[in-house]
């Protein structure tokens, strides 16, 4: 393996839309969402390892998902966490990640990638990355991987690209997530991939763009530079890194950059940011019912999503196109078609029955 090959995976949200099954003490990212025996986390770092030494694999995280992680990625020793004690969004978490990496190896190129995110065909995604490498060790650029859409989709952000003759694309702007009719004209254009959320770049390339877009982040975390990978590191974080801006990558960094390059891709990709996604992951009977976990009887009962404790009996009747999720002492049954609304029951739960089941 290349040893300048680094990565680092984002591991720090909640997950808030799967809930019951997700949440803030055990966040999606430590489930094993599609009953592979494996977590969405766990499996991403395997992926991930085919290409890049598991000693240069680094996860960010919440510090209170610190014992979480080592438990669930044993190769992962703490000096590869990046255990943020505040939510800041992923700028200032990157850009740690990238002054950290760079003090151990000025010629690393870095892969930036969720930790909850599922992936069909990994040996291309594999092959994706390497070619992305290789861009980024080769030129002063930021590259991100563009899903090639298959629908309309409006919960995704969309790069439109410069036609050329080369397999990687100049960007030409960025959009967030569009309404439906825009979508539409996005695919009929020919010219637009999803957002993935997926970058690629060198540790020098990324720092000179903190440089010249957010410079007040770069000085906060440069006066750290001493402290990179020794016993100071862990202090000068929880001292420093809540004072750093709450900006996300895209809008503190991709968007106001000119050397933004797309790779488009096609290795089956899905961001399972919803039990609506999972459902679409997940193989159906012959009523379009997908189950992981429970021994289930459907009667009269079609297009539903259904997720329990292992070995749980579960007998339906008359439901059509529901989310049907139990953990331990908690059950939500919602309309497919009212998925969003997730995030609002939580709420309701939190302020009904405390934080204990949120």
């Amino acid at each position: 393996m290349n040893n300048t090959y680094y990565a680092v995976i984002m591991a720090g949200g909640v997950g808030s839309r799967f809930w019951p099954m997700s949440t803030q003490e055990f966040p999606k990212q430590f489930h094993d969402m599609l009953g592979t025996g494996q977590s969405l986390i766990q499996r991403t770092f395997e992926r991930i390892n085919k290409l890049v030494p598991a000693e240069n694999i680094l996860i960010a995280t919440n510090q209170r998902y610190q014992k979480l992680v080592l438990d669930q990625i044993p190769q992962c020793n703490n000096n590869q966490l990046l255990l943020e004690p505040a939510m800041r969004n992923t700028a200032p978490c990157i850009l740690y990640a990238a002054l950290k990496i760079y003090n151990q190896n000025p010629d690393a190129v870095l892969l930036i990638a969720p930790s909850d995110h599922w992936i069909d065909d990994e040996d291309t995604f594999i092959k994706n990355i390497e070619t992305s490498f290789t861009a980024c060790a080769k030129n002063d650029i930021l590259m991100t991987l563009g899903i090639q859409p298959d629908a309309p989709n409006t919960g995704y952000g969309y790069i439109q690209f410069e036609e050329n003759e080369s397999e990687i694309k100049k960007v030409k702007n960025f959009t967030e997530k569009p309404n439906l009719a825009t979508a539409k004209d996005f695919i009929k254009s020919g010219d637009y991939l999803w957002n993935a959320g997926i970058f690629v770049w060198s540790a020098k390339s990324i720092i000179a763009s903190f440089e010249k877009s957010l410079p007040e982040m770069l000085a906060l975390f440069n006066a750290g530079n001493t402290f990179w990978n020794t016993d100071l590191e862990g202090g000068f974080i929880k001292e420093n890194y809540e004072k750093a801006e709450n900006i996300s990558i895209d809008f503190g960094i991709m968007e106001h950059a000119n050397n933004v390059h797309v790779l488009p891709v096609n290795f089956g990709w899905n961001d399972l940011g919803t039990w609506g996604s999972l459902y679409n992951k997940l193989e159906k009977d012959t009523q379009r019912n997908a189950v992981v976990g429970a021994d289930t009887l459907f009667r009269d009962a079609n297009g539903n999503m259904v997720k329990t404790q292992s070995g749980k009996k579960v007998i339906i009747q008359g439901l059509h196109d529901f989310i049907v999720i139990e953990k331990e002492g908690v059950l939500l049954i919602c309309p497919k078609k009212d998925e969003q609304d997730i995030k609002k029951i939580t709420a309701n739960v939190k302020e009904n029955f405390g934080d204990d089941f949120v």
